[in-house]
């Protein structure tokens, strides 16, 4: 099991009581209440039509009653093939559902949010994406309601929540290698990918930190124009900032398909129209289910390259040790 004590991580800076702090965060021990949203988009008689993805919801939704004890009851199933208008994939509905999935949220609780279908990508306005590009996923009523912003889905499904509650994210969807725009991704080694928040940072980001933590956005938002005035170079610009916005005392952590850069496979897997990254996830998990993050990643990466090019990316919101178990 991770630890259950308050993690503290960085160097320690003055709050804003004058009392020197340091950021921190706790892990989820995933024994409190367990609640899921699958979310599976075919966009039938639409130009760009899937195959796998409804299939890709209810294969997750089957996975996490038998293998991580979720109750059917406590999983929202949003697919297009659905009778009833609420359970359509809408913008609307996966806002509402994705508001739904985090609603009293509690220390140790587990929620888990799965996503197949399109993603891409549009111009990034704060600042925050290296790329200069936001990630997006498309309801089936994009063209008429728009798409949803990464941006958006974190501040509705991360930032409320409390330290040590976990979200799990899978996107099985393009370009979606930061959809939850988790600031720490990493390699298959298990380290960061970019420098450290403990070495990079300065008195600013640790402010912007501690306001995120306390809920003051104002505070974060001041911190973080203080870090993009000062950072040089477009991409160290992006990360402080990220960091500095998205950094969270909670315990979430992001599975997705594919590189911001690369687009994720509908796929055809023993007979059956899936996406590759629902299909790898389910298939590591069940060769062996105790494996450490790192592992797992790097299972997933394995189980991939043998017919696609996609490389599934592991992010989080607070530094982890990826030689824990992974558990949701």
């Amino acid at each position: 099991m991770p630890p259950a004590r308050q993690q503290n991580y960085g160097p320690q800076f003055q709050g804003p009581d004058q009392q020197m702090q340091q950021p921190f965060f706790q892990y989820s021990q995933c024994n409190g209440k367990k609640k899921a949203l699958c979310i599976g988009i075919n966009y039938f008689g639409q130009d760009a039509e899937l195959r796998g993805c409804i299939n890709d919801a209810r294969n997750i939704q089957r996975f996490l009653c038998s293998q991580f004890g979720y109750r059917m009851e406590d999983i929202v199933m949003l697919t297009d093939d659905a009778q009833n208008p609420l359970q359509i994939p809408t913008r609307q509905n996966i806002l509402n559902a994705m508001e739904w999935l985090v609603r009293g949220a509690q220390p140790n609780d587990s929620l888990f949010f799965h996503y197949s279908g399109h993603g891409g990508q549009t111009k990034d306005l704060d600042g925050d994406e290296d790329d200069g590009q936001d990630e997006v996923i498309y309801p089936v009523d994009f063209q008429q309601n728009s798409h949803i912003v990464d941006d958006d889905m974190h501040a509705i499904m991360v930032r409320p929540l409390p330290p040590g509650c976990r979200l799990t994210a899978i996107f099985d969807s393009c370009h979606s290698g930061s959809a939850l725009d988790l600031p720490y991704t990493y390699s298959t080694e298990g380290k960061i990918k970019e420098p450290n928040l403990a070495a990079e940072a300065g008195s600013g980001l640790m402010t912007a930190v501690s306001s995120y933590a306390r809920g003051d956005m104002s505070g974060v938002m001041k911190s973080a124009m203080g870090i993009m005035k000062a950072a040089t170079g477009g991409q160290k610009k992006a990360e402080d900032y990220a960091r500095a916005t998205r950094t969270s005392p909670a315990d979430a952590i992001s599975w997705s398909g594919c590189k911001d850069s690369q687009t994720s496979a509908d796929a055809n897997e023993a007979g059956r129209a899936t996406g590759a990254m629902s299909y790898a996830f389910i298939t590591a998990l069940s060769q062996n289910p105790q494996q450490s993050y790192m592992q797992l990643l790097n299972s997933l990466r394995e189980i991939l390259r043998a017919k696609y090019s996609q490389k599934p990316q592991l992010s989080s919101s607070h530094p982890m040790d990826t030689n824990l178990l992974f558990i949701c």
